[in-house]
């Protein structure tokens, strides 16, 4: 079931319009992203490096950054303690490469998803201390990590925490310096950043005091636009401008190891958008951390050797494909669980597949809440107890929502939308009890919302209007592409495409008569089946013959330019059908 709306947001879209030389249209867009206020639009559309905020404005950050330089001087070890996803991976990179820019004795640590677990442990801690380590620098993570920073300290070891993740209950650990923007007392402007964005303000100002060129610290952005998409991290502010000036930087990387994993994914530089950074290449670098170890997709930023680069590229290719594999395999399974238990009308999914890679849990829990449009959470075994990951709704924060149910858990921690923890086996049935018993949730909350931005009529669609609408990019979380409706569309002429027939090309006419070239991707049998249910075999048949039939849609598009066999060709992409 969806539920369709319009934007009802108001604003002089006139002035606005005026104002920055684009469409009313445009500017409506704009106001429905919650954009309001010359200097916000003017960020929002036009925004670059020099936009960003100082990162001496972070809470802590300074102190740190005169802390590793001192210990840069001094010849001190630094020991970088990062996470096996992408986000921790290129943040392990970002600090790396400006640790040894700037002279510093550093190594770095991934801990094993399996073995390790999230964050640094004891055996990370005592490790480092047998090795003469004096500093540990977290990335991505350690904001949870009190115990084992205490034990740090205790051993005579300097700790640095720079995270993004909520603040927990308890508060920060005792350690040199936190710096992490959620910090209530932080008085850096904007929250959202991402591990990777956090490390690169933190390089940012080890190189200015030190003196070195900007550009040093903006060659960076590219790998902190990577990480900021592929954590979903909302595209609103600062995000935005990460993401926008790392894609053109990311289009002339000179990375052997990125423009290697671009080409064995078939990637054109110049073409390269957010999508590919949540869909392909963040994919594959998050493989290696899922299946074998996080060290590959860091290895593969460090090449320099272009044919090793490629050998790296492609094993991190081939792990992703299995990792897909077996994510249709366990998303299939725990459908299986939810529909034969009578758990799909739960506020909370809870499914316990103890056969499934834990690596892959999250995506499984994606899967469902996509599939049902309700927090989910997948369990599976272990090596001590109980692991597990969730995906959540707008409309439900999936760590407090944890925090609810504590008593039954051994950790936990995330995100409103995605969390993690572990637990004993025999806490499995009242944590899910105790889950579903405070979820909150209306029956409202789990119909899937389909936000339009206007109605507008296909004779409003030109190249010009779709030029400005590339100024609202990078498109993604929190900045979702705009999208337009359109009623009584009637379908002069349909036919099926794709080597798995999931794509339908139609040609149609909007209620004012209007005719434009329109493609929609999807199960297209389903669909042609639910047509016929509805009008009659007759007129699918009809349809698929371009013959005059009765079938009426209602759509919800965006605009585009075709662009084959050197012709430029107005169409739109069908996003949804009602």
């Amino acid at each position: 079931m969806e539920d369709w709306r319009i934007y009802g947001k108001k604003a002089d879209f006139a002035a606005i319009s005026q104002a920055f030389h684009i469409s009313p249209v445009t500017a409506r867009v704009i106001r429905n992203r919650d954009v309001c206020g010359q200097e916000e639009i003017r960020n929002y559309l036009y925004g670059d490096e020099s936009s960003l905020y100082s990162p001496f404005l972070m809470k802590d950050l300074e102190r740190a950054c005169d802390i590793l330089l001192t210990k840069i001087e001094e010849g001190k070890k630094i020991r970088v303690a990062g996470d096996y996803d992408c986000d921790g991976v290129t943040s392990t990179y970002i600090l790396l490469t400006a640790l040894n820019r700037l002279g510093a004795d550093a190594d770095y640590v991934i801990p094993d998803r399996i073995h390790d677990g999230y964050g640094i442990n004891e055996s990370i801690i005592r490790k480092a201390a047998a090795e003469g380590v004096d500093t540990i620098l977290t990335c991505d993570n350690g904001i949870s990590a009190a115990e084992q920073i205490a034990l740090a300290r205790n051993l005579g070891m300097t700790v640095i925490v720079t995270d993004h993740h909520d603040i927990p209950e308890r508060g920060i650990p005792d350690c040199a310096a936190v710096v992490n923007p959620k910090q209530s007392d932080c008085p850096y402007p904007f929250k959202g950043l991402c591990g990777a964005a956090v490390a690169f303000k933190l390089v940012q100002a080890m190189y200015e005091k030190r003196g070195l060129p900007r550009t040093e610290a903006s060659a960076l952005l590219e790998y902190v636009a990577l990480a900021t998409v592929a954590d979903v991290m909302e595209l609103k502010g600062e995000n935005r401008i990460l993401v926008r000036e790392g894609l053109k930087r990311l289009r002339q990387t000179d990375n052997p190891g990125l423009n290697a994993l671009m080409e064995a994914a078939g990637i054109h530089k110049e073409a390269l958008s957010s999508y590919h950074l949540g869909f392909v290449i963040g994919p594959c670098l998050n493989a290696s951390g899922r299946l074998e170890t996080a060290e590959l997709s860091l290895r593969l930023l460090q090449c320099r050797d272009e044919e090793q680069a490629a050998q790296l590229a492609c094993r991190l290719r081939q792990l992703n494909e299995e990792r897909k594999d077996m994510t249709v395999e366990g998303t299939r399974q725990a459908m299986t669980i939810i529909e034969a238990e009578g758990m799909a009308d739960d506020p909370v999914l809870v499914v316990y597949l103890p056969g499934c890679h834990e690596s892959i849990a999250g995506i499984i829990a994606g899967r469902l809440k996509e599939q049902y449009h309700r927090p989910a959470i997948v369990l599976t075994d272990s090596q001590e107890g109980v692991k597990g990951s969730g995906r959540s709704i707008e409309a439900y924060h999936m760590f407090h929502g944890l925090q609810q149910s504590a008593r039954w858990l051994d950790r936990f921690g995330g995100h409103p939308m995605a969390a993690g923890l572990s637990l004993q086996k025999e806490n499995i049935a009242p944590f899910r009890k105790s889950m579903i018993a405070n979820a909150g949730l209306q029956e409202s909350d789990f119909v899937k919302k389909i936000w339009l931005d206007m109605e507008l009529p296909f004779s409003w669609i030109s190249e010009r209007l779709i030029e400005e609408l590339r100024l609202l990019e990078p498109f993604g979380n929190g900045n979702a592409r705009s999208l337009f409706g359109a009623r009584n569309v009637s379908v002069r002429r349909g036919r099926v495409l794709g080597k798995h027939g999931n794509a339908l090309r139609m040609s149609v006419t909007d209620g004012q008569g209007t005719p434009m070239e329109g493609i929609w991707f999807g199960n297209t049998e389903e669909w042609l089946e639910a047509m016929a249910e509805k009008y009659g075999r007759g007129q699918v048949d009809n349809m698929l013959r371009g013959y005059a039939n009765d079938i009426r849609l209602t759509i919800a598009y965006y605009p585009s330019v075709n662009e084959y066999g050197g012709r430029r060709s107005l169409q739109i992409t069908i996003q949804n059908i009602r």
